[in-house]
């Protein structure tokens, strides 16, 4: 019998499995806190199935001193918040109807049906309260395999949600065998069926992609993509060819991955059209796709965008011209952030104004910056 455990499912948790199972409900702790759980990795939500309503939690909830949360109630989803932490409570459910974007769905009788409509074999692992592992569809073989797997027919779970494409090369970034390649059945799928990914909003295709690009090492992943098709359909233009050696570059630099910095990587056209990416990292991203190329010293660069971009950029070029980047160049990026050009406007008024003012600042600046900031403010004035 395999077993899971952790702090994950101690304390609040138990409590509502209690809540239902006192009720003579089912409670199940499922998908990716199981997963990980089993994996050996950070488990971050908790989501628990049962065979109670949704108007059944909320209820329970209730009586329990406990606070329900219609969070999506459409779909048989309740938010029980216990001791402040919020727990989806999802009625076992099966597909009635899709579109490919969304499902109409109806109440299960039988915790298998609840599992046969998830994506991947390795989503589709529940657990008792006490940690007993329920496996209705074998996932732990894959789980074990670290193989990515659809459920059933790869075809009719992408034709449920097109996302699904997205989410499958996600899914093997983080948790797939790079060794064992990807399943010949999925990708076959995906390939024939990836012009389904233009219905998805753009917001849920980038959420995805920065999911992805989020991973240890997404080259692979990458790579297939753009193999099927997948990547040039979302993001025309991008290039995956110099993500492996960035990858390596972040690891060497001692840089956390940063999925701004890979999508920068990639290139591509359009980012804010085509991922409908945040203002704050649209911002980040056009800062560093405009310094893509760009010769400009590691000092320089960490005083013209700060150490963090200045390093980003670093790395960038240094793996698209597949040169090593120099051994000091991540902390000259942050000496150059920290310094302070010594001239200021009111040193040079009133004998310059306007236009004129800006442009002899601007020009001080650059000497300043060619000298390595050496220069003082009596030099740079004299």
């Amino acid at each position: 019998m395999t077993q899971v455990s952790g702090d994950w499912m101690e304390g609040a948790a138990q409590g509502v499995c209690a809540m239902l199972t006192d009720a003579g409900f089912a409670a199940h702790f499922v998908g990716g806190c199981v997963r990980n759980a089993l994996l050996g990795a950070p488990v971050a939500d908790v989501d628990i199935a049962t065979n109670a309503t949704p108007e059944i939690v909320s209820n329970l909830a209730k009586d329990a001193g406990l606070t329900p949360v219609p969070t999506g109630i459409e779909h048989g989803t309740v938010t029980v918040v216990a001791d402040g932490i919020p727990f989806e409570v999802t009625t076992w459910r099966r597909d009635v109807e899709t579109d490919g974007r969304r499902a109409v769905v109806a109440f299960a009788d039988r915790l298998e049906d609840d599992a046969r409509r998830r994506d991947f074999t390795m989503n589709a692992l529940y657990a008792t309260a006490t940690g007993e592992v329920v496996d209705p569809l074998g996932g732990m073989d894959d789980l074990r395999a670290r193989r990515v797997r659809f459920i059933d027919d790869a075809a009719d779970r992408i034709r449920e949600d097109y996302l699904r494409i997205l989410r499958f090369f996600r899914f093997h970034a983080w948790y797939g065998d790079p060794r064992e390649g990807m399943d010949p059945d999925a990708l076959a799928a995906i390939a024939e069926l990836a012009e389904g990914l233009d219905g998805l909003s753009r917001e849920r295709v980038g959420a995805e992609m920065l999911k992805l690009l989020a991973a240890p090492d997404p080259a692979p992943a990458l790579a297939t993509m753009a193999q099927v098709g997948v990547l040039g359909r979302i993001l025309p233009g991008a290039d995956p060819r110099a993500v492996p050696l960035l990858v390596h570059f972040e690891e060497r630099a001692g840089l956390s991955p940063d999925p701004i910095r890979r999508l920068a990587t990639l290139g591509g056209e359009d980012h804010k059209e085509a991922l409908r990416l945040s203002n704050t990292d649209d911002k980040r991203l056009a800062v560093l796709l405009s310094l893509r190329g760009d010769p400009m010293r590691p000092k320089a660069l960490g005083y013209r965008v700060g150490a963090e971009a200045g390093q980003s950029v670093l790395l960038i070029n240094s793996a698209l011209l597949e040169t090593d980047f120099p051994p000091d160049a991540m902390a000259d990026a942050v000496g150059g952030a920290a310094q302070v050009f010594p001239v200021s406007a009111a040193d040079l008024m009133p004998a310059l104004q306007g236009p004129a003012l800006g442009e002899r600042l601007r020009a001080l600046e650059d000497r300043w910056i060619a000298s390595d900031f050496t220069l003082t403010k009596e030099e740079l004035l004299a």
